[in-house]
C-alpha cells in the first residue's frame, strides 16, 4: 500500500497530489470519488490565498482551479501568473474548469499563459469533463505507481476486533486503505503469515465496516512504535469484501487526508 505522504521527491512512486480550487458542485459530485477510488489523491480547497501559501511545499502538484468563482477573472490570470513565476511553485501544473465558452478566452490560457493541466469547459456535460480531467490526470502520470490511498491514522480514533479460532483479538489501526491496513494487537495472538482471518470488525471513528482478510506478515516494531513492544501486522483485505464496505474505508481515508490538509492550510494562514 502506498502511502500519502506529501514527498515530493519520489512521485514517480508516491503519485502527485491534486488540488481542485472552489470546485464546482458537477466536481464535488460526480468526479471526486471515481479519482479517488482509482488512487488519485485529490483535495478539495476554497481558499485561495491558503494554497498559494502552501503550494511551494508541493510544487509537484497539479492544480485545477474554477475561474467562475470568488475572483475576477483578470485576478485570476494575475493569480495563476504568479504561480507559474515563482520558482517555487512554477513546476506545479494547472488546469482551468469553467463554463465561460469564450474561445480567446481558452486560447489566453492555453496559447500565451501555456498552461499544462488543461482547459476544460464544463458546458461539454459531466461524462466529457470528467473524460478530460481523467485523461490529464493520467498523461501527469498523477497516481504514480500507487493503486490505492492509505492514511495514517495515529490518534484517529481506528480500531479493530478479529475473531481467529473462536477467539476474539482487539488492537488499534496504524494506517488503512481499501486493500489492507497495518495495525497493532493490544494482546499479540502470533498470528503466521497466510493466516485466513474470515471475521474482522473496522471502527473508523463512527464508521463500522466488516472485511475478510489474510495475515500478509508481520514486523517488529521501530521508531515510535518501539515504546509497545509489539509487532505490527499486515492485513490484506480479501477479494470478497464488499463493496459498500470499500466504499466506507474509502471515505474515511478521504476524510483523515481532508483533515490533514486543513491543518496544513491553517498553519499557513497562521489561524
Amino acid at each position: 500500500m502506498a502511502q500519502s505522504t506529501g514527498n515530493t521527491g519520489d512521485t514517480a512512486n508516491t503519485g502527485k497530489r491534486v488540488f481542485f480550487l472552489y470546485p464546482h458542485s458537477v466536481i464535488e459530485e460526480n468526479l471526486v470519488n471515481l479519482l479517488f477510488e482509482r488512487g488519485f489523491e485529490i483535495y478539495l480547497v476554497n481558499d485561495h490565498r491558503s494554497l498559494r501559501k502552501l503550494l511551494p511545499r508541493y510544487p509537484d502538484s497539479i492544480l485545477f482551479i474554477n475561474i467562475d468563482e470568488r475572483l475576477q477573472e483578470p485576478e485570476w490570470e494575475q493569480y495563476i501568473r504568479g504561480i507559474m513565476e515563482d520558482k517555487d511553485t512554477g513546476s506545479v501544473q494547472i488546469g482551468i474548469l469553467t463554463y465561460n465558452e469564450d474561445e480567446e478566452l481558452s486560447r489566453k490560457y492555453l496559447m500565451d499563459l501555456m498552461i499544462t493541466g488543461g482547459y476544460v469547459q464544463l458546458k461539454l456535460g459531466v461524462k466529457e469533463s470528467s473524460r478530460i480531467i481523467l485523461n490529464t490526470l493520467v498523461a501527469n502520470e498523477a497516481r504514480g505507481k500507487r493503486q490505492y490511498i492509505r492514511a495514517n491514522c495515529a490518534n484517529r480514533q481506528a480500531t479493530f476486533n478479529i475473531e481467529v479460532s473462536d477467539n476474539i483479538y482487539e488492537g488499534e489501526i496504524l494506517d488503512i486503505s481499501s486493500a489492507g491496513m497495518a495495525c497493532r494487537f493490544t494482546q499479540d495472538p502470533d498470528l503466521a503469515p497466510q493466516t485466513p482471518v474470515g471475521k474482522i470488525q473496522l471502527k473508523l471513528q463512527r464508521r463500522l465496516v466488516m472485511v475478510g482478510g489474510i495475515i500478509a506478515g508481520a514486523r517488529s516494531p521501530s521508531g515510535g512504535e518501539a515504546e509497545t513492544g509489539q509487532r505490527v501486522y499486515v492485513v490484506m483485505f480479501t477479494d470478497y469484501i464488499s463493496q459498500d464496505a470499500k466504499n466506507r474505508i474509502i471515505r474515511y481515508v478521504y476524510s483523515v487526508l481532508e483533515a490533514q490538509l486543513q491543518r496544513e492550510l491553517n498553519e499557513v494562514a497562521g489561524k
